[in-house]
């Protein structure tokens, strides 16, 4: 049977760490903006790939953390964030099969494309949406950071920053 109320707090913390990760992300960016960062979140805390020193993800994630409390909740949201890749993918292979099986005629292809590319112009403020509501949460009472552990993987500096409610 599944307990309904230990799933709701998974995803919870999954959320909050996740718009943390964002703000983080996003304050790492205005300081070394010549270096690619990716993030991933767990109910553990989130991780930061990238070449940046450990004292600067520990700096942010504190600043990140004070700016969502103080209300900054923009900062929960990330441009680049995976959640619009994969609602920009969904919609888009979506409308292509519609469009393609509504007209099996030469022109299916054509309009199969078409619509493929009318529903990434549309993806876009609802993978927005998408972060907003159902993927991150930017009110982040009561999450603490615990510390930040670094090591490498696959050549890069990989961060840890571990969190507790």
């Amino acid at each position: 049977m599944i307990d309904w109320a230990v799933l709701g707090a998974v995803g919870h913390r999954v959320r909050t760490n996740h718009a943390l990760e964002h703000a983080t992300i996003t304050i790492l960016s205005g300081r070394f903006s010549h270096v690619t960062l990716r993030g991933r979140s767990n109910r553990h805390g989130f991780y930061v790939m990238g070449e940046v020193p450990r004292d600067e993800v520990s700096s942010a994630a504190s600043d990140a953390l004070q700016r969502l409390n103080a209300g900054q909740s923009e900062l929960a949201v990330h441009p680049f964030c995976g959640t619009n890749l994969a609602v920009s993918g969904t919609l888009a292979g979506l409308a292509s099969a519609i469009a393609a099986r509504a007209n099996r005629r030469d022109g299916a292809y054509p309009m199969a494309i078409l619509a493929g590319l009318l529903a990434v112009l549309v993806a876009q403020p609802l993978g927005i949406w998408t972060q907003r509501h159902l993927t991150t949460q930017s009110d982040v009472r009561g999450l603490r950071i615990v510390d930040v552990e670094t090591k490498r993987f696959l050549g890069k500096k990989l961060h840890f920053v571990h969190t507790t409610f």
